[in-house]
């Protein structure tokens, strides 16, 4: 049966690393305020860290859940100056709204990492320019499978499958980039796991850039993407990708997975998640 179709919802996301001392009860008032939204559906989670939500709804809705997590009194600021970046749906993005409490937003797999000590913020504006430098190694901080259907040009894939697997790959070649005296930039699709991937390579002391907020912000900001950016940009949702307009393609999921090595355990992972009413597109991470 096709995905219903509902022109009407848009699409935030956003994330925030901040302190938070009693997650449990941040996590239960926006269960209190994502109830109140009429047809919200998506997902957040919660941790000590900070948090890191997707979700869909009219405009009118999503203001509303926006200027509750900046104002809300139970939030006591906590998310002050916390980004949303919108995009259209045209495929419900969700089948149902969850609210979780986790260990960490965006598991790294290294502990004690704090990622509100990221690395230097570059703007869209100014990204284009950094990446032509010959002296930038430009890391594409996601999934082999998300690199293969798009990604900056001259951008390195680490080869990972997991987010966990990156550090491996900085690692292996840190000392090679300091002895030739090259900085990093590093992208993702929304900006969460180059912060703290880029938190943790301070320690070492490599120069570290990454996209601010993405490069959904970069196509939010830069009407003319195309021209630094090959392919569609995967999204962890069951519009499944993204054209540089910010507009749902035709991509399915058969495109994604076809040729991963274990793309036939991942592709059914995702049509029982979607049968299941959550994100066939695998699960959130940005």
């Amino acid at each position: 049966m096709p995905t219903p179709r509902h022109p009407a919802l848009v699409h935030t996301a956003f994330y925030k690393f901040t302190q938070l001392s009693q997650p449990e009860e941040t996590a239960a008032r926006l269960r209190e305020l994502v109830a109140a939204g009429d047809g919200l559906t998506g997902s957040i989670l919660v941790a000590t860290e900070g948090i890191n939500g997707m979700l869909a709804g009219t405009p009118q809705t999503l203001d509303g859940i926006e200027q509750a997590l900046l104002q809300d009194p139970a939030f006591d600021r906590a998310f002050d100056g916390m980004a949303f970046k919108r995009s259209a749906c045209t495929t419900a993005p969700f089948g149902k709204m969850k609210v979780h409490v986790k260990k960490e937003i965006v598991p790294l797999g290294i502990e004690g990492v704090d990622g509100r000590r990221t690395g230097i913020d570059v703007s869209p504006r100014d990204w284009r320019e950094l990446i032509k430098d010959a002296e930038v190694v430009l890391l594409d901080n996601r999934n082999s499978f998300e690199f293969r259907l798009g990604h900056f040009n001259g951008a390195i894939d680490p080869g990972v499958t997991n987010f966990r697997d990156f550090p491996a790959y900085v690692r292996a070649h840190a000392a090679e980039w300091k002895a030739q005296g090259k900085r990093v930039a590093m992208y993702c699709t929304g900006g969460i796991r180059c912060e703290k991937t880029s938190a943790w390579m301070r320690e070492l002391e490599l120069p570290v850039y990454q996209l601010q907020g993405g490069i959904l912000n970069y196509f939010q900001q830069v009407p003319d993407a195309q021209r630094d950016w090959r392919g569609e940009c995967f999204v962890f949702d069951n519009r499944v990708a993204l054209d540089t307009q910010l507009q749902e393609t035709a991509t399915t999921l058969d495109d994604v997975y076809g040729q991963e090595a274990d793309g036939a355990w991942r592709l059914a992972r995702a049509r029982r998640l979607a049968q299941a009413g959550r994100p066939a597109a695998e699960k959130q991470v940005d």
